[in-house]
């Protein structure tokens, strides 16, 4: 099962439930810092509070794949690392954690405005007339979104054990 795929009654599985509070918080580290985090990082964090885990159930547990983990004690560990109160990842609330909710529409600017930065570059060869309706179309969307001029001219870090980000 895919993340992004619902049951028939449009809810989200809790694997799906549980990755996209994952990936929230992943979101919002870049946000923050400027870069994502790494398993790498995520891995030592928890390895110095004797929790263990593997590369492959952080993958399926950002993706919403495979079965459901609820380990209290590596969920916990994980919501230190991110400084959100333990019952974020565990429990049924939806209710985002101030800190998360403040940064979605930054996360939101940052993204618009690496698409604007994508395709100025990727579309060097296209006529000025067609580049100006994309710039004035991608200059609509970061204007809603305070802080996107500024993330335009953040450049994403790519990290060591990670493929590039595209935008």
């Amino acid at each position: 099962m895919r993340m992004d795929e619902a049951g028939r009654d449009g809810t989200l599985s809790p694997q799906a439930q549980l990755a996209r509070r994952l990936n929230l918080l992943l979101d919002v580290v870049v946000a923050e810092r400027g870069k994502p985090v790494t398993f790498r990082e995520v891995q030592a964090e928890l390895e110095a509070k004797g929790i263990k885990l593997s590369r492959a159930r952080w993958f399926y547990m950002k993706e919403g794949t495979g079965r459901l983990v609820s380990d209290p004690v590596l969920l916990a560990g994980l919501c230190n690392i991110f400084n959100v109160d333990p019952s974020y990842l565990v429990g049924d609330d939806a209710e985002l954690p101030e800190r998360i909710d403040s940064q979605l529409e930054f996360v939101k600017s940052l993204r618009a405005a690496r698409v604007k930065s994508f395709a100025a570059r990727a579309l060097g060869d296209v006529s000025p007339e067609t580049l100006r309706v994309i710039s004035e179309y991608l200059n609509k969307d970061i204007g809603r979104h305070p802080g996107g001029q500024e993330a335009a001219a953040s450049p994403p870090e790519d990290t060591e054990d990670e493929p590039p980000i595209a935008p």
